[in-house]
């Protein structure tokens, strides 16, 4: 068994690998730890994980003495110095937070004011969609998970941007989350007076995702890839739906972009290319690792347009976080995440 342990365990995505690592028949929780609830049961913390997940919440460090991988759910500028920790043991590091996604340590400055300390660390990890990038892990100690927007942004337009028949500028990304997205801090913007009965943009042309997911497309294309990206707080608990409207360079139809993207993801199990005339929901992938893709053409304005769907605490966080430490120890992706989607 896959000895794990998760730091920052109380924050959204770290109970949320708490409660999918319950199923997984190759791995076992051996530590959690929170900063905010230490000495505390998990279980206290959260009251669905009674009779289930009940472990204290103790150390950092005792959390790394005890693991064989560790899951890091920490805000940025947190994640260098416990992955040097668990390098020293031994240990190896996921990281859901943003310290290992940009390759570029002038960007990671520039979009969330802080440095990377432990430069050598970056060598030794490796950002991984597992569906677009599993090949690039060789062994690397160390896995940086994509950002939940990213996720759903980099599935949705992957066959594109690798067929190479949209143009590499003037693409344009509608995303819209769920209040989880925010994480379990304190903001005015998630209170619920004010998300309630509300929808608006919010960080337009300025969110911290957006190098990552130039970064990605960039990769995928061969090419400079600019994008404008607006995501929207939508008053749901969980959920990502991405729309996301790109210039073909050549004359395709609904059909032809249909089949370029089945044939893409074919052996794909955890994206789902609904069939022609459908429209991808979060509602349908909520609580699942699934991505819905919907592939629509506009042959009005020679655009494409595809709607991209996942369960931003799962697919964008937990799930994919899981499915990359299942490539990690050479596992099935699928193992512990087959989960069929509520009907409602």
């Amino acid at each position: 068994m896959i000895k794990v342990g998760i730091v920052g365990a109380t924050g959204y995505a770290g109970v949320e690998l708490v409660r999918l690592l319950q199923s997984h028949p190759e791995a076992e929780i051996t530590g959690v730890s929170s900063v905010s609830y230490e000495g505390k049961s998990i279980s206290e913390v959260y009251p669905n994980l009674y009779g289930i997940c009940d472990d204290t919440l103790g150390s950092e460090d005792a959390v790394v003495e005890k693991s064989d991988v560790v899951f890091a759910s920490l805000p940025h500028g947190l994640s260098e110095k416990l992955a040097k920790k668990c390098l020293a043991k031994g240990v190896k590091l996921i990281d859901l937070g943003a310290d290992f996604r940009l390759d570029s340590a002038e960007e990671y400055t520039k979009w969330y004011g802080k440095t990377y300390e432990e430069k050598d660390l970056h060598e030794k990890s490796v950002y991984v969609i597992p569906e677009l990038m599993r090949e690039q892990y060789k062994g690397q100690p160390i896995i940086g998970n994509p950002g939940c927007y990213p996720t759903s942004i980099a599935l949705g337009l992957a066959p594109l941007v690798k067929s190479g028949i949209v143009a590499d500028d003037g693409i344009v990304i509608d995303s819209k989350s769920g209040v989880t997205g925010a994480g379990r801090g304190l903001a005015d913007n998630t209170h619920y007076p004010n998300c309630n009965e509300a929808f608006s943009p919010y960080k337009i042309a300025a969110h911290r995702h957006t190098p990552e997911i130039e970064q990605t497309l960039s990769k995928l294309a061969g090419k400079k890839v600019n994008v404008t990206f607006v995501p929207h707080l939508l008053p749901v608990n969980r959920g990502i739906i991405s729309t996301i409207y790109a210039k073909l360079t050549c004359s395709v139809d609904a059909k032809e972009l249909h089949k370029l993207y089945s044939d893409f993801y074919a052996r794909e199990k955890f994206v789902r290319v609904l069939p022609l005339g459908k429209v991808a929901n979060l509602r349908d992938v909520k609580m699942s690792n699934y991505c819905d893709v919907s592939v629509h053409a506009d042959e009005h304005t020679g655009r494409a347009i595809i709607v991209a769907a996942i369960d931003n605490m799962v697919k964008g966080a937990a799930g994919q976080a899981i499915q990359n430490m299942n490539i990690m120890f050479g596992l099935k992706e699928d193992c512990g995440l087959d989960f069929v989607p509520p009907a409602f």
